[in-house]
């Protein structure tokens, strides 16, 4: 097990092969700051190009979509939406047509239920199952008479273009609103298909939805999926119901709205951009030149196998623009531009890379990015709030003090920030899995889910306007207020101790202290709305960690962070151990 930490100037695994990976990760200014430190087990191929061995077979992968029926009595090949929708890839059984269909019925019911008359917007992304999944949901919401909205010429639709998409149809109007469906397993491996919907608030479906869904299709799924009502692909796309709909030209056209794009090009900020394959390669370039940006889209290829891909850690190609591996081609590069930025395959992630600092870790730039916008955005409200996530970095708390805002602190997931998006009350929302968005400039509401394309504009704003690029920034900011260190580490904890974990009290915790300090709060409810948080999180003046249990496996996930040192964090780390062995030992599991 080697323990890497992210976006130093140090790589500390004597595994990495110095000679050809160094370079990719190291930053041009070293600087004391850990930026992300996670245990993991290091791939020889980490970060090196992939090769051929490890890319998947596309047409045994889509023949399985169609050949391979899950068994609906198995829970691993069953409809399962997480916070990010169902996923699963189809060689398994756990990502099929039967699965894709069950999920349209049931939406089609649900929305006639909840009177959605609107029409529905569907995008995709670049991943193989995609296509065959955006298929399907198109004969079923024609066979169910839905008004359907698709791009025209079947092109990709990032996550953040379908959420404009239905804020800006259903803005006015009271009834015959719009909702949507993004088929992707966002930055999940080549062999991954997802299906996640988003309801006429356009941002992420709460449990309260997806509860609903998942137990219908399922059940039609038991049934032998003779509820379902299709027509076949061509009847679908010539119906009158289903219509080509362009998405991209009316985001593009509204971006000024929410980005100072007009600095950007005055000052002739030379971008990088690594679209990864997915949804927004096609954008970049259209957004250049509708705004007269000194952009160079460094990889243009979209291949459903994602060869182009360097090696993530643990040697599976993942198009993930938060890891220093998934990025190693575009972190080579970072010296020919002012800012680089790379996107994961539906485009509602962000990663910046900087001159100064490379890749940038996801909680350094929120906190750099909240500290910019709040600062360069006169028209929001004086009382807008930060929504954060609680696993992400309390710089956000000590950055947000100084500007005199206030902190929404709520449960892991994008869909917690929506209400606060929609009426303004947030002027950003962010997670540290590197997802958030903001308002326009006229601080109203932009997209209510993640949108990676502004966040990236964003850094190439705060460069422009300020001449510092967000590396330098985040140095500033660690010379105001401290040097956090942050690490996630997973422990194994069975079926019974993952319930006592999500179901735990503050009571629960006997500890006054954590590494030497004060515990000030024991929460197991968000601060900002009460809702649960499905585990424990432990706070004092300068440290925390949160708790909670893994939704798919048998491991409990501990996130924590340190403003003192890198000791004190894994002191942090024993005793929050320690704590939740207790409440387990006290259960009796």
């Amino acid at each position: 097990m080697s323990i890497i930490h992210y976006g130093e100037s140090r790589i500390l695994s004597e595994k990495l092969d110095r000679t050809s990976r160094l370079s990719a990760l190291q930053y041009t200014k070293p600087v004391h700051i850990i930026i992300r430190e996670v245990a993991i087990t290091q791939n020889h191929l980490a970060g090196q190009p992939a090769p051929r061995e490890l890319l998947v077979n596309i047409p045994r992968l889509v023949s399985a979509y169609y050949t391979n029926h899950p068994d609906p009595n198995n829970p691993a090949q069953q409809v399962s939406f997480g916070t990010s929708g169902h996923r699963g890839t189809s060689s398994e059984g756990s990502f099929n047509e039967d699965h894709v269909m069950a999920i349209c019925q049931a939406l089609c019911e649900y929305r006639r239920q909840q009177g959605i008359t609107g029409p529905i917007f569907i995008g995709k992304d670049t991943h193989a199952l995609s296509e065959p999944a955006e298929a399907t949901s198109i004969e079923v919401f024609a066979g169910n008479g839905i008004e359907t909205r698709i791009q025209s010429g079947r092109g990709y639709t990032p996550t953040p273009v379908i959420s404009h998409a239905i804020l800006t149809y259903n803005r006015g109007r009271t009834g015959g609103l719009a909702d949507g469906v993004v088929i992707t397993p966002s930055h999940n491996p080549p062999e991954d298909g997802g299906f996640k919907y988003n309801p006429p608030t356009a941002g992420p479906a709460g449990p309260e939805i997806t509860n609903v869904i998942q137990g219908r299709a399922n059940e039609i799924m038991r049934d032998g999926l003779k509820e379902v009502k299709r027509i076949s692909y061509e009847r679908a796309l010539i119906v009158g119901t289903t219509r080509d709909y362009d998405y991209l030209m009316p985001y593009v056209k509204d971006l000024i709205n929410v980005v100072n794009l007009e600095g950007i090009a005055k000052e002739g900020i030379r971008i990088g951009i690594d679209p990864m394959g997915g949804a927004a390669a096609g954008y970049w370039d259209i957004i250049a030149d509708t705004y007269g940006l000194d952009l160079t889209v460094v990889n243009r290829l979209i291949d459903p196998t994602f060869s182009f891909m360097t090696v993530d850690h643990d040697g599976k190609i993942r198009m993930d623009c938060s890891s220093p591996y998934a990025m190693a081609s575009l972190i080579r590069l970072k010296d020919r531009f002012d800012i680089a930025f790379g996107n994961d395959p539906d485009v509602d992630r962000h990663g910046i890379v900087s001159p100064s600092a490379g890749l940038m870790n996801p909680n350094h730039y929120l906190a750099v990015a909240i500290w910019y916008l709040f600062q360069h955005r006169p028209g929001w409200r004086s009382d807008a709030k930060v929504g954060k996530t609680l696993v992400s970095s309390s710089m956000i708390d000590r950055v947000t003090k100084a500007l005199g805002r206030t902190v929404a602190e709520v449960p892991v997931g994008f869909k917690w920030f929506v209400d606060g998006l929609i009426d303004g009350s947030y002027g950003f929302g962010g997670e540290e899995s590197a997802g958030a968005s903001f308002l326009r400039k006229d601080g109203t509401v932009w997209t209510t889910d993640k949108d990676g394309i502004i966040l990236n504009l964003l850094a190439a704003e705060m460069t422009a306007t300020t001449g510092n690029d967000p590396g330098e920034h985040y140095q500033v900011l660690t010379e105001q207020f401290g040097n956090p260190v942050y690490e996630r580490i997973d422990a194994p904890a069975n079926s019974a101790q993952k319930a006592i974990l999500k179901g735990l009290s503050p009571e629960n915790v006997e500890a006054n202290t954590l590494a030497g300090e004060k515990i000030v709060a024991k929460l197991t409810r968000a601060p900002s709305n009460n809702a649960p948080i499905g585990g424990l999180k432990v706070i004092t003046e300068n440290c925390w960690f949160a708790a909670r249990p893994s939704g798919t496996e048998d491991i409990y996930k501990i996130y924590a962070e340190s403003f003192i040192s890198d000791d004190h964090l894994h002191r942090v780390l024993e005793e929050a151990q320690s704590m939740v062995s207790a409440a387990f030992k006290a259960a009796g599991v």
